[in-house]
């Protein structure tokens, strides 16, 4: 079975279509939150993952702009967006947000699915000493996660720790690394932003997991950038949103 795992597309319809037409052989798609925010696009994201999706997990943004939770904890940038997002978005596509699942969400009888940290949704995991305790206490061999718009993961296995990061050569065009799944360790795998990645590689990133394989590959595709900051720029939304996805800062 080939999943071909999302997160953080953030209300990002260009990078998304450009992600779903670069990810043709897999078998069903799962999604690690954060769906809405950010993006001026959040009712044509929210379509395709209707329809797309066979596994959703709701993350913090996804939340608030469905009404779920405040915006109390977020910057001034990210409350302005979300409550456009709130705004903007259709009835159905509000309730499809509310009745998403808070992780972790079980895949199958190996993988688990969140959108922060498996113990506890909004942590963020970024280094060895975040996913400490999660790769001790997860109950499951790999779980994939996002919210921190960086792509890349962490194991454990005995005595043995280590921090996985792609290295990609070029800047433009699709590519994509291996990672190949030691029997008997444990996995913390994110797949990156589709829609504003944070580790200064502007293009969308995702990743597919192949069980029969053993592998997850990461991919790193070109989008329309200017579509997308265009749109954004339309919408009135604050230009530091549409600025920052040139940089995938």
């Amino acid at each position: 079975m080939r999943s071909l795992i999302l997160s953080d597309i953030h209300g990002n319809v260009h990078a998304l279509e450009a992600v779903l037409a670069a990810a043709t052989d897999v078998d069903q798609l799962w999604d690690l939150g954060d769906v809405v925010g950010y993006g001026a696009t959040p009712n044509e994201v929210v379509a395709l993952m209707r329809e797309r999706a066979a596994l959703n997990v709701r993350g913090n943004h996804d939340r608030v702009c469905c009404g779920l939770s405040s915006a109390a904890g977020f910057n001034p940038v990210a409350a302005e967006a979300a409550m456009w997002t709130h705004r903007t978005l259709t009835e159905e596509n509000l309730a499809w947000l509310r009745e998403m699942p808070q992780g972790p969400v079980r895949a199958s009888e190996t993988v688990l699915l969140a959108h922060g940290s498996p113990l506890h949704e909004d942590h963020y995991i970024l280094s060895m000493r975040d996913a400490w305790a999660p790769l001790q206490r997860m109950e499951s061999e790999i779980t994939f996660f996002g919210h921190t718009h960086v792509q890349g993961g962490f194991s454990q296995r005995q005595e043995e720790w280590e921090e996985s990061r792609p290295v990609f050569q070029q800047t433009g065009g699709m590519e994509s690394f291996l990672l190949e799944v030691a029997a008997g360790a444990r996995y913390l795998i994110n797949p990156g932003s589709v829609g504003q990645p944070r580790d200064g590689d502007p293009r969308a990133s995702f990743a597919i997991f192949d069980d029969a394989a053993a592998t997850v590959t990461f991919y790193r595709v070109p989008y329309d950038i200017a579509a997308a900051q265009a749109a954004i720029r339309e919408a009135g939304l604050p230009e530091r949103l549409a600025a920052r996805l040139s940089g995938g800062k």
